[in-house]
């Protein structure tokens, strides 16, 4: 405005009106040059909010080797989410978690993820948020069947039942499994493995036999856990019946957790996590 009042005051004056012009040329060129930061600061943002996940804010994977967090990176690579991985390695005599993990969060265990601030733990926990946050966004599958339909149900039954009572006494058979091959003296031998073997007989491997049975039946009404379409529910299903395979007994003898099992890990993001989160020695 100072500009176009100086020009009408001195249109008299051939140096003047150049001045004249070169202001006015100036000030129009500044408020291009604005124009254009704001419509490039616009971009950004509405970039940024179809694409959550930038360099700044991706998730973070923290993720032990041989562990439950190798769904969690199957799960990212199902929805097509960008992660990072921070590996942690078990101790090689106490198989534990180093305690690192603990600056992550207090149990130090795995897995958990961090997202921007928050901090999520447990398989369960972390699929409902990653699905409840990201899934059936544009461009990711939702991973769960309908709300209000049968099917969404048995996914609710299955993702919590395969920590809740699959994993029970698989964990069992593997502490009792240890327990039959520790370092001990040699006359207290005897009854340790006694003992573990006696709990293993009259105990858990009928309890991992019940569940395996149930789990083969269930199949052989339906081709994954919810229904007739993959869900997040068979991500997490999947790692007691791999531990089961390992060293509970699972064999051709069931064909449809077998059949099951062969068809999860031929899934191409399966084996994308595989290569993301490194060896994982309960296969086989």
């Amino acid at each position: 405005m100072k500009s176009g009042r100086f020009c009408r005051a001195n249109m008299g004056s051939a140096d003047r009106t150049a001045r004249c012009f070169r202001l006015a040329t100036t000030s129009a060129t500044g408020l291009i040059h604005r124009s254009l930061n704001i419509s490039s600061g616009l971009s950004q943002l509405l970039q940024a909010l179809s694409n959550p996940l930038t360099e700044s804010h991706m998730i973070t994977v923290h993720h032990l080797n041989n562990s439950r967090s190798q769904r969690v990176l199957w799960l990212l690579e199902e929805l097509g989410l960008k992660y990072q991985v921070k590996r942690y390695e078990r101790d090689a005599k106490s198989m534990l978690a180093p305690p690192e993990l603990k600056a992550v969060h207090p149990l130090g265990k795995s897995p958990v993820i961090t997202d921007g601030q928050v901090t999520v733990a447990e398989s369960g926990a972390i699929v409902e948020y990653l699905l409840d946050s990201y899934g059936g966004g544009k461009g990711t599958p939702d991973l769960r069947p309908a709300p209000g339909t049968p099917e969404r149900l048995r996914f609710t039954y299955w993702l919590h039942y395969a920590e809740g009572s699959a994993m029970t006494p698989l964990l069992l058979a593997l502490v009792f499994g240890r327990v039959a091959t520790a370092p001990m003296p040699f006359f207290v031998r005897p009854v340790a493995r006694a003992i573990a073997a006696g709990a293993m007989k009259s105990f858990i491997q009928p309890q991992i036999d019940l569940h395996l049975d149930y789990m083969e039946a269930e199949l052989a009404l339906r081709p994954w856990f919810a229904g007739p379409e993959f869900s997040a529910a068979d991500i997490q299903m999947s790692f007691p019946l791999e531990a089961a395979r390992a060293r509970g007994g699972l064999d051709a003898g069931r064909p449809h957790l077998i059949a099951f099992l062969d068809a999860v890990q031929a899934r191409p993001a399966y084996q994308r996590a595989l290569a993301a989160g490194g060896p994982y020695d309960l296969l086989h």
